[in-house]
């Protein structure tokens, strides 16, 4: 794992921060909450200069845990590739709650909102190492509805997906020692068109119990609290084709040339130069994908 907690972490936090075109995420394998804005969507700086923004349909707080690692990475496709960082902290440092039934937590003293900070707080028990996935309102029936399901686990052995009577019409929180993503009620009810908060629960992909995807190329030891996508030079914020932008381009390179895997990011350099990668450091799943990567830059950058 290249460079360290620190200056260094803060600025790229903060300078990714105030680009609308980033997407952030806090969560786990399977269960995260997504902080997106539209470019012209007005977006308001939290209190006391901490890292985070804050809009009408979602929040975002983050700070620069001292152990926090960003690691940066290309996973390469055959229609392209995409882009990411992960925030990263050391396997003894990222554990929250683990809970596996739904617990009522008491008020949410940290929300972003000071009008959401009497609100209750639920853990809905996923069981997630380094993030608490939660339920919040202020609203007494529904706060007596959730108490009466407490101490239950709400996504049964074989459940498809979180009952939608227990979420619907209630904000989405995800806790992670990084920071929080809350996504507002009735947004977090809403299929997202366009960039914009929202929640993700995958039954099939919790089940692993995993703590990233296999395609991260996440050193051991290390665990994901979060992540985030940085502008992407060829997609838009809904994934859509846009003409390629070579200035987002050479941004993220920096960002792979002091956060990447050197041996990574070699390869990478190597393909946009036009030139073969040596064979013995071209093998392994991580190099393979890297290498896709960096043809498919090639060939979006020729277009």
């Amino acid at each position: 794992m290249t460079g360290g907690a620190g200056p260094a972490v803060n600025g790229l936090l903060r300078a990714q921060l105030a680009d609308p075109a980033c997407t952030w995420s806090l969560g786990g394998y399977g269960a995260a909450a997504v902080f997106a804005r539209e470019p012209d969507e007005p977006a308001r700086p939290l209190e006391d200069d901490a890292i985070g923004l804050r809009t009408a349909r979602g929040a975002l707080a983050v700070r620069a845990h001292p152990d926090l690692r960003p690691f940066a990475y290309e996973t390469g496709f055959a229609d392209g590739w995409s882009q990411a960082v992960a925030l990263c902290l050391p396997e003894a440092a990222c554990a929250m709650g683990r809970r596996t039934v739904l617990t009522e937590l008491g008020p949410d003293g940290a929300a972003i909102r000071p009008e959401d900070r009497a609100a209750r707080l639920f853990d809905l028990g996923l069981g997630l190492r380094a993030a608490d996935a939660c339920l919040r309102t202020a609203d007494p029936a529904r706060i007596v509805r959730l108490r009466a399901l407490a101490g239950r686990p709400l996504l049964a052995a074989g459940a498809a997906a979180m009952p939608s009577a227990v979420i619907s019409g209630l904000d989405q929180i995800v806790i992670t020692r990084i920071g929080r993503v809350e996504v507002f009620a009735p947004e977090a009810d809403r299929a997202a068109a366009g960039p914009g908060p929202r929640c993700h629960l995958l039954p099939q992909l919790l089940r692993l119990a995993r703590t990233h995807a296999a395609t991260a190329p996440i050193p051991p030891g290390w665990i994901p609290c979060g992540t985030l996508h940085p502008a992407h030079p060829a997609r838009d914020g809904a994934g859509r084709p846009v003409p390629f932008d070579a200035g987002r381009h050479a941004a993220f390179g920096r960002v792979l040339d002091r956060w990447g895997d050197p041996a990574l990011v070699a390869l990478r350099r190597a393909v946009l130069d036009g030139q073969d990668p040596d064979p013995p450091r071209a093998g392994g799943r991580f190099a393979r994908s890297a290498i896709r990567a960096a043809r498919a830059q090639q060939g979006a950058i020729v277009r």
